[in-house]
């Protein structure tokens, strides 16, 4: 029992008695109004109170191919850490909050549906549960507070019952229209807002009926009926269906218009005596709830002709027709999404030209850069939540590669591949392309990034490999590479044989790239010799000293001096590519790097000089690969003492690179086959 009751505690602690108070206040019009005055935020419109909920979150500048773009954390999902975040879209997303900004100015945009236009799975839903998720919890916040009002009915017996405004809507509409110049002049004079704080609208049909029935009641005397009314605290809510609404199209025989707009009431008909009494009438509709929030249309391109008029008088009145009620004010965001082949059915239908007109629409395409692609993979599939099996390294990198290529548009330069395409987008650089030739590719492929693979696929097919029937304890990139090929023999969204093929010979150029990956990797892990690369550095640097001063070395062997060791010295520069004729350069290069650290009392060390470092790695690599006789692993036949030699190449594999020792021998197996087909290559 004494468990229960500390447990009882620890709840009670935790939900805080203050912070529940805040977010149920309630008290007089009146009080209220002082609210507004010392608050007047608490007055915004939709478009305004979305654009602060995003701004609050703070901004990044950041630089893409010299470009300045702003990034907001928002979009990071800070609500359920990274649960929703969104990567590599700040232009798109940008635009989104352009149109917010405008927006809360009425400038325009407030009257207009936001669509969302990209392929599937471009994040086009995930954008809208963002900000539908951002507002409810803004909502709770007090800088994001906003209130509505109820009216107090009295029943057969006498009580006295509390009815809310069904659609929630701002107290400061019950001041009448005669008077709200001179209300908004006073709540805007202390400057506390950065938005014009106005009262617009009407009544909804409801709220109007009492307005008036009260007003008769009490002779005109409006203040007599603020005795009726109690203001309250609205937290915004998308379960209980308060401020946040969604609409999903059904099929054609299904949809009905009252949905949107709320229908009668029939039981309550016998009750007030009419059908056209807003009492007896659920404003329940999706407009009707979204009211003060946000409303998002699912595939909104699908709706039926008829629903379409409701949608456009909502965008570009702010208004909604309730069957048997005049039309009724709203303030909220419509935003929509759709995919492109229903955009395109758009474009062609004279019926629509309507609804294009009040649309504004941004393009929301799949990731180009690598980098932004594996964060969505990586945020799923990682150590942390796939405990039962290893991911092997590079395994995310290569699915997400593959995703990027098939979205890339093939560059008009014959002597840049796609390959190198998506290394110079990732931010890499390559000899002769600058960041200048990044933003020409792009312009030169504005609709890169609409067609291409979904991160879906590549989603279920890593899931596939995750859950395959084979005796592993991990996964690789070849297990993930076999699904996405099978894959696309079914794959329900490409029908297309050509598409098909185009798309299998990228994988084969994503395999070419692992190749060179892994063969990196192991070519590193034998040479992370670190006494080994300072010997031959040492070496080296002795013979280049030597060289450049027309000196003679001592050999240590012999005790006599002779001249440098040009074989040795040509025999390290040429794995980087240093020809013959730009060898006195580079020699130059590393003499006056290693003086001006000996300026500063600094003394030379090779892993500060990248270029030479790959030199060192790669010279001591050769020397050592047919002392491992790597090759023999795919023989069988390995003694005693090249095993070892195996061993501490894995156990490095495993150290420095993240493998696991299934992952780290499957890796040397495939790298000793590659050796092989090399040296048989050869022999022919």
């Amino acid at each position: 029992m004494q468990k229960a009751k500390g447990f009882i505690s620890l709840i009670q602690e935790k939900q805080g008695l203050k912070v529940y108070q805040s977010l149920n206040w309630s008290g007089s019009f009146e009080e209220y109004f002082d609210i507004v005055l010392e608050n007047p935020n608490v007055a915004r419109t939709s478009y305004q109170r979305i654009f602060d909920m995003i701004m609050s979150y703070g901004t990044e500048t950041i630089y893409e191919n010299k470009e300045k773009l702003t990034k907001y954390n928002f979009f990071s999902d800070p609500m359920e850490n990274g649960k929703d975040a969104i990567f590599g879209l700040e232009m798109p997303l940008q635009k989104i909050v352009q149109f917010f900004k405008a927006g809360s100015r009425r400038y325009g945009t407030e009257k207009r549906v936001l669509l969302l236009h990209g392929p599937v799975g471009s994040s086009k839903s995930t954008i809208a549960r963002l900000l539908k998720k951002g507002l409810e919890a803004y909502s709770k916040k007090d800088e994001g507070s906003l209130y509505t009002y109820s009216w107090k009915e009295t029943d057969k017996e006498g009580d006295d019952n509390w009815k809310t405004c069904p659609m929630h809507e701002e107290p400061l509409k019950l001041i009448p229209i005669e008077l709200r110049p001179e209300m908004e002049k006073k709540i805007n004079a202390n400057g506390k807002t950065q938005h014009e704080i106005k009262i617009e609208g009407s009544l909804c049909p409801y709220c109007r009926f009492m307005f008036n029935k009260l007003l008769e009641e009490n002779q005109g005397d409006w203040t007599a009926i603020l005795k009726n009314i109690k203001v309250k605290r609205l937290i915004l809510s998308e379960e209980d269906r308060i401020g946040i609404g969604t609409f999903q199209p059904k099929d054609e025989k299904n949809q009905d218009s009252t949905e949107l707009t709320g229908d009668i009431n029939y039981r309550k008909i016998a009750e007030f005596g009419s059908e056209s009494d807003p009492r007896a009438f659920n404003f329940d509709g999706e407009f009707n709830v979204a009211n003060r929030g946000i409303i998002e249309f699912v595939e909104v391109l699908k709706l039926e002709v008829a629903f379409l008029y409701d949608l456009l008088g909502a965008s570009q009145e702010h208004k909604i027709k309730p069957k048997k009620f005049p039309q009724t004010d709203i303030d909220e965001v419509i935003i929509g999404h759709t995919n492109e082949a229903e955009y395109k059915k758009l474009q062609n239908n004279e019926f629509m030209e309507a609804l294009r007109d009040r649309t504004i629409k941004i393009d929301i395409p799949y990731i180009t850069k690598l980098d932004d692609e594996m964060k969505i993979y990586s945020k799923n599939y990682n150590q942390e939540k796939i405990r039962n099996k290893h991911i092997a390294p590079h395994t995310i990198e290569i699915a997400a590669m593959w995703s990027v290529l098939t979205r890339l548009e093939l560059p008009k330069k014959a002597t840049l591949s796609l390959m190198q395409k998506l290394k110079l987008y990732n931010g890499k650089t390559l000899p002769g392309y600058t960041e200048e030739t990044v933003k020409e590719l792009k312009l030169e492929a504005l609709r890169e990034g609409m067609t291409g693979i979904s991160p879906r696929y590549i989603q279920d097919k890593i899931s596939n490999a995750l859950v395959s029937e084979l005796e592993t304890t991990s996964i690789n990139p070849f297990m993930v590479m076999n699904e996405l090929e099978t894959g696309l023999l079914h794959h329900s969204l490409i029908s297309n044989d050509e598409q098909k093929k185009y798309y299998k010979e990228l994988l084969s150029v994503v395999k070419e790239e692992y190749e060179d990956i892994v063969k990196n990797e192991v070519q590193r892990a034998i040479s992370a010799d670190e006494e080994g690369i300072k010997k031959l550095c040492a070496n080296y640097i002795d013979n280049l000293k030597a060289y450049t001063q027309h000196e003679k070395v001592k050999n240590k062997y012999t005790g006599q001096y002779e001249g440098p060791d040009e074989r040795l010295m040509r025999s390290i520069e040429e794995k980087i590519g240093i020809t013959e004729g730009r060898k006195d350069d580079f020699r130059r290069e590393i003499m006056n790097y290693i003086g001006a650290l000996a300026i500063e009392g600094k003394i030379f060390d090779y892993s500060t000089n990248e270029r030479l470092h790959k030199a060192l790695e790669l010279k001591l690599f050769e020397d050592q690969k047919d002392s491992i006789k790597l090759t023999s692993l795919i023989s069988n036949v390995v003694d005693r003492e090249t095993q070892e030699k195996i061993d501490v190449v894995k156990a490095r594999l495993i150290k420095y690179f993240g493998y696991s020792d299934e992952s780290a021998t499957d890796v040397l197996n495939y790298v000793a086959s590659i050796f092989a087909r090399g040296d048989v290559r050869k022999n022919e």
